[in-house]
């Protein structure tokens, strides 16, 4: 999995007043859990655009003073109107701790019910898994060209080594959905066929 680096400094007040202090001055106010205690941080929100205005997933570390702390974002807060990001909840990962993460799901190719007048449509964008960081790829990469109208990959359908996959395994990932187009097409050659036999059922009584 992809890191980026993220400088930070550790801020000694937690209060409202101090937090509203620090976003006027386009700072961003951040914990860390998962270690024995949480750790309070400030990060400068230009920083953070790379990461949050993607669907790509990252391993973030961060640089606080001479430490460097390797972590994933668990949740982010926004401001409801305003293009402001209000707090950060980081969760400490270590190399020998499976975590618990949402990667982006990428279709690869073109599926053979596409080419059959259907259409593609993807139920789940990300995926939620288990395992350790080194293990994690960037993406859940899906080759969809095998799938014909009617088929889709299930959650059970996934073979990832070293990665569990915590969705049911009977939820659809991706499928090749019949449309309109296509069952107008059906409906139209059984109607043929059927005026065909009437016509010549007509003609030998005749």
């Amino acid at each position: 999995m992809k890191a980026f680096v993220i400088k930070a400094q550790k801020r000694e007040a937690t209060g409202k007043k101090d937090s509203k202090k620090l976003r006027r001055e386009g700072l961003v106010p951040c914990v860390i859990y998962g270690g024995e205690v949480p750790v309070h941080i400030n990060a400068d929100f230009k920083d953070f655009r790379q990461v949050i205005y993607t669907p790509n997933v990252y391993i973030i570390h961060l640089e606080i003073g001479n430490e460097v702390i390797k972590a994933i974002i668990q949740d982010m807060q926004w401001h409801p109107i305003e293009e402001q990001l209000l707090h950060v909840d980081f969760l400490l990962v270590k190399d020998d701790k499976p975590v618990k993460i949402s990667l982006p799901v990428k279709t690869i190719g073109l599926a053979i019910g596409i080419k059959q007048g259907g259409k593609i449509k993807s139920n789940l964008r990300k995926l939620k898994v288990k395992g350790l960081v080194k293990d994690l790829p960037d993406s859940i990469d899906l080759n969809v060209e095998p799938l014909e109208v009617g088929q889709s990959i299930k959650i059970g359908d996934l073979n990832f080594e070293k990665l569990e996959f915590l969705e049911n395994k009977s939820t659809v990932i991706v499928a090749v959905e019949v449309t309109r187009a296509v069952k107008t097409g059906e409906t139209g050659a059984e109607g043929a066929a059927a005026e065909g036999g009437e016509a010549a059922k007509e003609k030998t009584e005749s």
